[in-house]
């Protein structure tokens, strides 16, 4: 199997130069006489490969020059770098050395705003595939073009019994599809790269620590309500205006998780199944927590600890929501069939059950004073064009309640609000 369309500035590069040296250097070298001891041969060896050494040095510092991707994050190669530290050792061992000295590559200073030219397409998708039965599989070959419509970055190896797959693609579900009827897919990877980038820069400007035991990742529309998630320790995914993403998009967001296990919170009871099938299609240990509300969950996240596992945080979570009561006030889309409301006027809900209308002012008033009855703890979530700013909503609350106000900016709804 080879790479057909190789990426300047990878290990690939590295490798190519570091071939290209040693070929020059044995164009010049006296041929090695039969009767040369061990040690001799070695010294001729070690003598090639340091050639190689050399010349990937050279390659790997002039990458970040090759692969924009790499000069924006202030990084080489690894795996070019890999090469040249385990060529180096070999050296080290022929001649007797306790090793051979390879430069480091300090970072070089990185544009604030770093520009990230890679894929056009968002998923990175791995997966293998296992002949049915007693049936084969078709050559690599067979399957590449089909691929190659899909995305690009296109890697297919194996054998007619069992392949492995890598494409960049938009549409993941389409890449497996091609191998229906062929074959079994397993070991089903996606990530999302958009996603993945822009949470590297935040670890970058944040210096959060990178793993832990357990993690969790909360579908959340709004930025307002992301930044609260993350000021958490989640990683959150971005489910649109109607925070329903797709089972794939899930997935993602589930690998995107830098931990060994992960806990999903749907924030929507629409999401559910799709959280749940993207859970047992990931490989890992994930369980997907019961937070049918954004603000539900955000109350309930403070319950699961990084160091436990995801059973044991999941249910930690599950049982803190049963103690959460949630409430929302929107806009309504669409005039009442029963006359209780035009469009454009202000619905109140407590849970899922309508029971204000009407005046923005006066249906908030009403939700709260439903929700926060025997509470200490009211916290409410303003959202895109909520009419009402923090002084206003602080103002209906009143004194006989702790309020903890956040601009949100989900899109449907006005207010959410929690109560503990």
């Amino acid at each position: 199997a080879s790479v057909r369309e190789p990426t300047e500035g990878t290990i690939l590069t590295v490798m190519a130069d570091m071939a290209t040296a040693v070929t020059a250097a044995l164009d010049g070298l006296e041929p090695m006489p039969l009767d040369a001891t061990p040690e001799q041969q070695n010294a001729r060896i070690a003598d090639l490969l340091e050639v190689a050494v050399i010349a990937g040095e050279e390659s790997v510092r002039r990458g970040p020059d090759l692969l924009p991707v790499l000069k924006a994050a202030g990084v080489v190669d690894s795996g070019g770098y890999g090469v040249v530290v385990l060529f180096a050792g070999c050296v080290a061992a022929l001649r007797g050395q306790a090793g051979l000295t390879v430069a480091r590559h300090t970072a070089p200073a990185r544009s604030s705003e770093p520009q990230h030219e890679s894929s056009t397409f968002r998923f990175c998708t791995n997966f293998a595939v296992t002949a049915n039965g007693a049936g084969r599989l078709e050559d690599s070959e067979h399957y590449i073009e089909g691929l190659e419509r899909l995305g690009d970055s296109v890697l297919v190896v194996g054998d007619q019994v069992t392949l492995r797959v890598h494409v960049h693609t938009d549409e993941p579900q389409a890449a497996t599809a091609l191998f229906d009827g062929a074959g079994q897919v397993s070991r089903l990877d996606v990530a999302d790269m958009v996603a993945q980038i822009a949470d590297r820069d935040e670890r970058i400007a944040a210096e959060v620590p990178a793993h832990a035991r357990c993690g969790t990742l909360a579908i959340v529309a709004g930025e307002g309500i992301a930044k609260l998630y993350r000021s958490l320790g989640a990683q959150v995914l971005d489910g649109g205006e109607t925070l329903n993403p797709s089972t794939y998009e899930i997935l993602a967001g589930i690998h995107s998780v830098p931990a060994d296990e992960v806990v999903v919170l749907p924030n929507s009871r629409n999401v559910f199944m799709a959280a749940q099938a993207a859970a047992e299609m990931s490989g890992r240990i994930v369980h997907v927590a019961q937070s049918s509300e954004m603000q539900a969950g955000l109350a309930a996240i403070v319950a699961s600890q990084p160091d436990r596992s995801a059973v044991e945080n999941a249910a930690a979570i599950d049982d803190l929501l049963e103690l959460v009561r949630t409430a929302s006030v929107a806009r309504a889309a669409r005039a009442d069939a029963d006359g209780r409301f035009g469009e454009g006027e202000a619905v109140g809900y407590l849970g899922e059950e309508l029971i204000a209308w009407g005046d923005p002012a006066a249906t908030l008033k009403a939700v709260v004073d439903a929700l926060s009855d025997g509470s200490e703890l009211l916290t409410v979530i303003a959202g895109d064009g909520a009419p009402i700013d923090a002084a206003g909503v602080a103002q209906i609350v009143g004194d006989g309640i702790e309020l903890e106000h956040h601009e949100g900016g989900q899109p449907s709804r006005w207010w959410l609000l929690s109560a503990e």
